[in-house]
């Protein structure tokens, strides 16, 4: 098999006839040039993934060849030779495109050994440009569904920030709305696009340990410090760090953050030199910081400075007529990656995803679809493919559906009437009591699922 395919250029028979010998003994396909016009003649139909090219050659020098080499194909890798001491050559080379340089007279270990470095940087740099544009393919705003005004809304404002210089954007909404994606579309359609792009859960790591994520440390800074550790907001130079679940901090980590985003410079733990910060910051959280800001869990000034551009996701109860769309985009992407074939949504199954609250959200529409893709095998989804207490919920009537005796809960409605929300919160907390806090078994006690049961907790204020 071969290694790859090599050009080389050299007016000198015998550095021709020896690097072509080497590089063939091990596995080369080879071609060999003894002047620039030559070698430009043969360029296109061999198509070498990598050219060795010596400076001084009869008619075009090197560095015209180098020129046109790199306009045919700006990603061949090109070796340059020069005589001994013409460093202002080998310079000029470098400017014009060449990946290394090395003076004659050839060691071959050396010339192999560059030659492999580069064709592996080449595959390298190839590998990243099509992950890169699979990437950005992912998260344009062109791929982001938006059939509800207030999607529609939420991407011109997306839009907008990409055009600005903004350095905090603050993402809230419930789990599962998207946070995460709109933080990467963000990143994507602005200038920051082709620098890092950097995430930290805030509420996965214990405080001391997210000092050191996020700013690094110096190696002695404590016991386990045995050498310098570069932090994220050093890793996202001039690109984008999200801090996700931003809430979860504590009050002495706020401290920091605030001092890291009002002076855009920050310390490594242990350090005593100032490192600039020129990342976009992106915040997230499902909490109402608000809230927080009142109890005295976040600090006022900290929530004023990421607050500067505030999105709010809706849920998707709030956007239902996003949900269809999104349904279908999960079908199409998890038949690509099982191999399946369904071909839609069966009508009925359409109106009850619409109507059904999906307190889970987009994450709970994903898992519903992709649950189905894997293990059913059928043309469409049909309602009986649906988890059952969406069946359920999208028959005629609740009564029906659920086929339930009339039971006597013993509730009294007042004369002045009598809160639903009042009695709900009452059914969870009893339910929570009667199983000793097991979610689970809470959830099968109300006959509804673990997620909607989490979803009223957090609406209650009991989670």
């Amino acid at each position: 098999m071969s290694a790859g395919k090599v050009l080389i250029i050299d007016d000198e028979k015998l550095i021709r006839w020896s690097l072509e010998k080497n590089l063939k003994s091990l596995g080369w396909e080879v071609e060999t040039a003894a002047s620039g016009e030559e070698a430009l003649g043969k360029f296109d139909g061999f198509a070498p993934d990598a050219v060795i090219l010596d400076n001084k050659l009869p008619g075009l020098q090197g560095l015209q060849v180098l020129a046109e080499i790199k306009q045919r194909d700006p990603r061949v890798v090109v070796l340059f030779m020069t005589a001994f001491g013409t460093t202002d050559i080998a310079v000029e080379a470098m400017k014009l495109g060449a990946y290394d340089f090395f003076s004659k007279p050839l060691v071959f270990d050396e010339v192999r050994n560059r030659l492999e470095k580069a064709l592996y940087t080449q595959q390298l740099d190839t590998e990243v440009a099509t992950l890169k544009a699979a990437v950005q393919k992912q998260f344009d705003t062109q791929n982001v569904i938006s059939a509800s005004q207030a999607m529609k809304d939420i991407l011109q404002m997306v839009d907008k920030i990409a055009r600005s210089e903004a350095p905090t954007v603050m993402l809230t909404g419930e789990s599962g709305t998207g946070k995460d994606l709109l933080a990467r579309v963000i990143h994507d359609r602005g200038p920051r696009r082709n620098r890092p792009f950097i995430t930290i859960n805030c509420s996965a790591l214990p405080d001391t340990l997210l000092e050191s994520e996020l700013f690094g440390y110096e190696k002695g800074a404590f016991t386990d410090a045995k050498a310098l550790k570069k932090g994220q907001f050093e890793l996202a130079a001039g690109g984008t760090i999200y801090l996700d679940e931003i809430g979860e901090i504590t009050l002495a980590l706020q401290v920091k953050l605030l001092q890291v985003i009002e002076n855009r410079v920050f310390r490594r733990v242990g350090g005593v030199k100032d490192i600039k910060v020129d990342s976009l910051i992106i915040a997230a959280t499902n909490i109402n910081l608000a809230s927080a800001v009142d109890s005295g869990m976040f600090r006022r000034d900290l929530y004023y400075r990421l607050n500067l551009i505030p999105i709010e996701l809706p849920p998707l109860r709030q956007r239902r007529e996003d949900i269809v769309p999104i349904a279908g985009y999960f079908v199409r992407r998890f038949n690509d990656e099982f191999h399946r074939r369904f071909t839609g949504l069966a009508e009925d199954v359409k109106q009850t995803l619409t109507d059904y609250d999906w307190p889970g959200n987009i994450r709970e529409l994903r898992n519903v679809i992709e649950r189905i893709v894997i293990l059913e095998n059928d043309d469409e989804i049909r309602a009986e493919h649906l988890p059952a207490e969406m069946r359920r919920f999208g028959d005629d009537t609740i009564s029906s559906s659920l086929n339930l005796p009339q039971q006597d809960l013993g509730i009294e409605i007042p004369s002045e009437g009598l809160s639903m929300e009042a009695v709900e919160h009452e059914l969870v907390v009893k339910a929570l009591d009667k199983t000793a806090q097991n979610q689970t078994r809470a959830a099968k006690l109300l006959d509804i699922t673990r997620d909607s049961l989490r979803y009223k907790m957090k609406k209650f204020g009991l989670l």
